[in-house]
């Protein structure tokens, strides 16, 4: 059971780094890379001139995608929030010498409440997706 949910998570993370790559950062690494083919045209510069054109064409990438990591990882640290506070919950609950049906029934009670979390922090992910977006929007916007 528990499996299966952190494989519905996990899943539900990788479409979301993919359409983020496919709608955003995938064009701005296109853009940092013609941007930096620009910079090594020009012959007429110094070496050091060349090499921080061409930092500065990967920032709003390197910006997107640190900003995309840390979105991903707070919604993850969420998600681990909740599921710590249902074990902990059920630990409060279990006695110091549980019986193997008070167990099993704890163990339920563990899993139910695991799957809730599961349930909610993926309803989130559109909203997260959608604030993201807009932010990405906004640094597309902002490099041009």
């Amino acid at each position: 059971m528990v499996e299966q949910q952190r494989q519905r998570v996990e899943q539900e993370m990788t479409k979301m780094v993919n359409e983020l790559d496919k709608e955003y950062l995938r064009r701005m690494q296109a853009d940092m890379h013609r941007c930096a083919a620009k910079c090594c045209d020009n012959t007429s510069v110094s070496l050091e001139s060349v090499q921080r054109c061409v930092e500065n064409c990967g920032n709003p990438l390197t910006k997107a995608q640190g900003y995309v990591q840390k979105e991903l990882e707070n919604l993850q640290n969420r998600l681990q929030r909740c599921v710590m506070d249902c074990n902990d919950t059920v630990k409060d609950k279990m006695g110091p010498n549980p019986s193997e049906t008070e167990i099993n029934r704890y163990t339920l009670m563990f899993e139910g409440c695991a799957v809730k979390c599961v349930d909610k922090h993926l309803e989130l992910i559109p909203t997260v997706m959608k604030a993201i977006k807009t932010v990405l929007t906004s640094k597309e916007n902002q490099s041009q």
